[in-house]
């Protein structure tokens, strides 16, 4: 399967994005064609995952700023320890798609062993010290390897963030696997072998470059970032994004609750079933319930979102955008708690150095 068809092949997979419908590329317009054409150039190929937010031209341009700068531009630290933070938040946040996506692209970067361990969420079967250690950061179990710069500790903080908040939306919206439906299984392995070759990324373009498809906003950039940083423009930005799409979507009660269960929140699975959401329901009004509980399961557990919960919350609310900007507020507000914990310390010394591979 040559380069050529394999974009062609993905391009065919935004129709299997589910409950709403995303914009084709030869329908795009405006924002949304400015990002397409971004992504295109920069990722190489227009990804399920960013199309799928189309129906909210902000919602998609600031899906993209993240993505973008945080793994996609030029930095410090190397694209392969990049991919093993993106890799190990996605395993851990049981996102096979994303595991299946940057695995792939870790491979593909003379890392296959690593992939191999971290595809089966093994992170601790890594032979390497430093990228073992850097996968345990990133699920939140451990410090950073000795000798990470603070600017590359920034970039692992912006990743890590980043892939919190895709691996929510993704787990709404694409099934579990990048390749489509009617690869079969006696053909996937090849399929892979041939998709992870064309992700292999070239040289990184210059960072700064998707700042302008959002507004520049006075709020602070996330604590991990330096101020004034590039980084913490992109986050800003998109934060701005994000809260703007949640402000339209969702009232104050709901937006409230979701952020007071997250900060109380440890980071684990609430467990088995949905009823550990009733009780923090409760105290909404009813008609504001199935929006609540969509925002919530999207921001603690996205995996036990399903088609009864998405209709239930879209009631009221019949069109794309408004899903996709509701859903992309909650896992922003998780994301965006969950990177404000991580550990910018590496173990040992703070010196200069580190993982420049």
């Amino acid at each position: 399967m040559a380069p050529r068809l394999v974009r062609v092949a993905l391009r065919r997979t935004l129709k299997d994005v589910k409950h709403v419908e995303a914009t084709a590329p030869r329908r795009a317009r405006g924002l949304v064609r400015a990002v397409y054409r971004q992504v295109e150039r920069d990722f190489g190929m227009l990804a399920p995952p960013m199309a799928l937010h189309s129906p909210s031209p902000p919602v998609l341009a600031a899906a993209w700023l993240v993505l973008r700068e945080s793994l996609v531009a030029a930095g410090v630290s190397s694209r392969a320890d990049r991919e093993v933070v993106a890799a190990a938040v996605s395993a851990a946040n049981d996102c096979p798609y994303c595991v299946e996506v940057h695995a792939m692209a870790l491979g593909s970067l003379g890392e296959p062993a690593a992939a191999e361990a971290l595809v089966a969420n093994q992170p601790d079967a890594i032979t390497d010290p430093d990228t073992r250690e850097l996968a345990a950061w990133a699920r939140g179990a451990g410090p950073l390897p000795p000798g990470v710069p603070g600017t590359a500790a920034a970039e692992f903080a912006a990743v890590a963030t980043a892939f919190h908040y895709l691996n929510r939306v993704v787990s709404v919206f694409l099934d579990d696997s990048p390749l489509p439906d009617q690869v079969p299984a006696s053909a996937r392995g090849t399929a892979k072998a041939v998709l992870g070759h064309f992700l292999r990324p070239g040289a990184p373009p210059p960072a700064g470059q998707a700042l302008e498809l959002l507004p520049a906003t006075s709020a602070d950039g996330p604590g991990w970032a330096a101020p004034g940083s590039t980084l913490a423009d992109a986050f800003a930005r998109a934060g701005a994004a994000f809260e703007a799409a949640g402000e339209g979507v969702l009232p104050p009660r709901v937006r409230d609750l979701v952020r007071r269960e997250l900060k109380d929140w440890d980071g684990r699975p609430p467990g088995l079933g949905r009823s550990w959401a009733d009780g923090p329901l409760a105290e909404l009004p009813a008609a504001e319930r199935p929006a609540a509980r969509l925002a919530l399961l999207v921001a603690k557990a996205p995996y036990q979102v399903d088609a009864l919960v998405v209709a239930a919350a879209r009631r009221d609310r019949d069109d794309d955008r408004g899903l996709i900007e509701l859903v992309s507020w909650a896992a922003h507000a998780a994301a965006e708690e969950l990177g404000a914990r991580l550990s910018l310390r590496p173990r040992g010394e703070d010196g200069p150095g580190g993982r420049g591979r």
